[in-house]
């Protein structure tokens, strides 16, 4: 799991490539769960919010982008 200053010095590639990853992830933990094979109910979470600090630094570096 990157963290907050490990996300804010990555590229927008690099986040871009990273979210779409976690997205992938998010996906096959939903499945899993749809099928009662999730071992770790926590990393559902883990990943929701890492999903959800990329997205925020992404729009932050948009925001200062624009200014």
């Amino acid at each position: 799991m990157l963290l907050t200053q490990e996300i804010r010095n990555q590229t927008k590639d690099q986040l871009t490539q990273e979210l779409r990853n976690l997205k992938q992830e998010q996906m096959n933990l939903r499945f899993q769960k749809a099928y009662d094979q999730l071992s770790s109910t926590m990393r559902v979470r883990q990943v929701r919010r890492q999903i959800a600090r990329i997205k925020t630094i992404m729009g932050e570096k948009t925001y200062k982008g624009a200014k």
